[in-house]
């Protein structure tokens, strides 16, 4: 019988990289199949998932042996994506047909009936079936519509694998399926926190409009009940939509993370990731022996939202400060190093103290100043550093509360933050955002007059700022006057951005 080649993929991050599949076998008086190239356990079982999966779809009841070699072997492999392509390189090895498999990549996990499950991460296979080359991709009819994504490549959605081997039989006989790309373009805004809806906090509400135009990072501070997580969640919905390639990026994220919906292609609207203050530093920044992407990473381009900040481990925190400042995690194990991006709004919110009632009109501290302190001093310095907008949220007085007239829509917010936004992608000539500028940058698109400069300097001298933070000062005073259609910052810009550094706890 001749050697039988058939391409697959490995996910290796949020990258799929090419496995070729070898097959050398006959038919025998009894079955024995051998997996060699570093298979988990999932690919060792697969054996008896792919016989019974022959004999279910009438395509081979007779016993095989053979060897299968999945390369390079130094690469571990996992998962039960290598069914579809381990059954279609025995059939071809037992001369079942004379066509070529060289023209596809093929992924998919068999059911004992030979049905194909869903898998993760089919949007970064087909990106790889198309670096490579490739005519196309064979995987499960239900990850067709997300590799579709893909322009170039013929997306062949099969359920069965016996409808996988007529294929290869006669492809003329199941031509690929066309997708509405155009539709997939669209993409709507979800209005379900508006901030028309949030009384009140008027000045919270400017600072988050900040904070959306810029890209800043985020901390709210008050008492219970003052509407900062309603807050939070608005967030997303005043900031610009996602283009339809950062829609495609994320929704790879999703995808490879397995947190994609089922009745969900592509994801239309940025993410909102909000993980309980019990969550390990691995599930925040991602990691496992085969690192797989955290929270971090699965808001990317969208909204981190830490409620109850102090709560969360001082070590779990630590772990933030260089993917924040980097806006990407690097993680690195035996197996290789992964970076994982990690460019999302940051948000955190907190009380000013363990019983949450410090500054509250009506309900008095029953703490002590050292627990006060060591209720604070559970976030660090250098993660405060890296937060750009502190702001205090108070509780809402009774005539805030009574008002019947609606404040602003998100919608009114989010016509004014693009506005921003394209202020700064035609002077950056890209789509970054105010709060990626570097030092030297500062000079050249945020320079001061002599008059903010001494204003800045002495603020910096009072308040204790270090080079970051002065850095960071002049970033949200470069929004402000974004927000304001100013070109030079005025000293009216700085001053606001200097109340939202004073009021760090």
């Amino acid at each position: 019988m001749p050697l039988t080649h058939v391409t697959s993929a490995a996910l290796f991050g949020l990258e799929a990289v090419p496995i070729e599949i070898e097959v050398d076998g006959k038919q025998s008086e009894k079955s024995y199949l051998i997996i060699v190239g570093l298979p988990d356990a999932a690919i060792k079982e697969s054996k008896d998932r792919i016989f019974s999966a022959l004999r279910h779809s009438h395509l081979f009841s007779e016993n095989f042996l053979g060897t299968v070699n999945l390369a390079p072997a130094a690469l571990k492999k996992e998962g039960a994506l290598y069914d579809l392509p381990i059954a279609i390189a025995i059939l071809k090895a037992l001369g079942k047909s004379s066509n070529s498999l060289d023209d596809y990549l093929y992924i998919g996990e068999l059911a004992l009936s030979g049905q194909l499950r869903t898998l993760r991460g089919a949007l970064s296979a087909a990106l790889l079936a198309k670096r490579l080359g490739k005519r196309g991709i064979l995987l499960p009819l239900a990850n067709a519509n997300e590799a579709a994504l893909v322009r170039g490549i013929e997306i062949i959605g099969i359920e069965t694998l016996a409808q996988a081997w007529r294929f290869i039989q006669n492809p003329s006989a199941h031509p690929p399926q066309q997708f509405d790309i155009e539709k997939k373009e669209t993409i709507e805004q979800n209005d379900e926190f508006d901030m028309s809806a949030i009384l009140g906090q008027s000045h919270v509400k400017r600072a988050l409009e900040i904070a959306a135009a810029g890209h800043h990072n985020v901390l709210l501070s008050g008492p219970p009940g003052t509407g900062k997580t309603m807050l939070a969640k608005a967030l997303p919905t005043i900031m610009p939509p996602l283009s339809f390639d950062e829609a495609i990026e994320v929704t790879r994220i999703h995808s490879v993370a397995g947190t994609l919906p089922s009745h969900q292609s592509l994801i239309r609207l940025r993410p909102f990731r909000a993980p309980h203050h019990s969550a390990s530093s691995i599930a925040l920044i991602g990691g496992s022996s085969r690192p797989r992407p955290g929270e971090l990473t699965l808001a990317h381009l969208g909204v981190l939202f830490l409620d109850e900040l102090p709560e969360f481990s001082r070590a779990t925190l630590e772990t933030l400060r260089q993917p924040l400042e980097e806006r990407q995690v690097t993680i690195a194990r035996a197996l290789g190093t992964v970076t994982f991006p990690a460019d999302c709004l940051f948000i955190a919110a907190m009380n000013p103290c363990p019983c949450g009632h410090l500054g509250h009109p009506q309900k008095p501290c029953r703490d002590s100043v050292n627990a006060i302190h060591r209720y604070r001093s559970k976030i660090s310095g250098p993660l405060l550093e890296r937060i750009d907008l502190h702001v205090e949220v108070p509780v809402p007085s009774l005539q805030e509360l009574e008002k019947t007239t609606s404040s602003e829509s998100s919608a009114m917010i989010r016509a004014r933050v693009i506005k921003a936004r394209q202020k700064q992608h035609s002077r950056f000539h890209s789509s970054r955002a105010n709060s990626s500028l570097k030092a030297l940058e500062l000079q050249r698109y945020a320079h001061l007059s002599s008059e903010c400069e001494t204003i800045a300097r002495a603020a910096t001298m009072s308040m204790g700022l270090s080079m970051r933070g002065y850095h960071r000062l002049i970033k949200v005073a470069r929004t402000i006057a974004d927000l304001s259609d100013q070109e030079q910052i005025g000293e009216e810009h700085l001053l606001e951005a200097l109340t939202y550094r004073s009021q760090a706890p």
